[in-house]
């Protein structure tokens, strides 16, 4: 089963979780998809648009469970990130951990993920 990764704030987390799906952020509004990544490129993805945030979770999402398209599409770098057209349900989110700034500034991601 491919898990794909959403770094999101505990407020957009919570306002999902009474919706009972996550809509997107402005950016991904704008963008028109919600931005996820996959395990190689969350640290990344964190230091480039979450870089000193403190309020932060991150959603652990079956691909499978996903019920809009979901698309492979190049983006930094020409590498294929992960891009859902449509909302987040709530229910294809199978694990939420916090994401802390470590001592050195960056995000410090489970031990668990691959």
């Amino acid at each position: 089963m491919t898990v794909i990764y959403r770094i999101i704030s505990e407020t957009d987390w919570a306002a999902a979780q009474t919706a009972g799906a996550f809509a997107g952020t402005a950016h991904d509004l704008r963008d028109g998809f919600i931005h996820f990544s996959t395990a190689s490129q969350a640290a990344e993805t964190a230091a480039k648009h979450y870089a000193g945030k403190t309020d932060l979770l991150l959603l652990f999402v079956h691909e499978q469970a996903l019920a809009s398209p979901l698309k492979w599409e190049p983006s930094r770098g020409g590498a294929l990130f992960p891009h859902l057209y449509g909302a987040l349900p709530v229910s294809a989110v199978h694990r939420v951990e916090t994401l802390p700034l470590g001592p050195a500034g960056r995000h410090v991601f489970p031990e668990s993920m691959p």
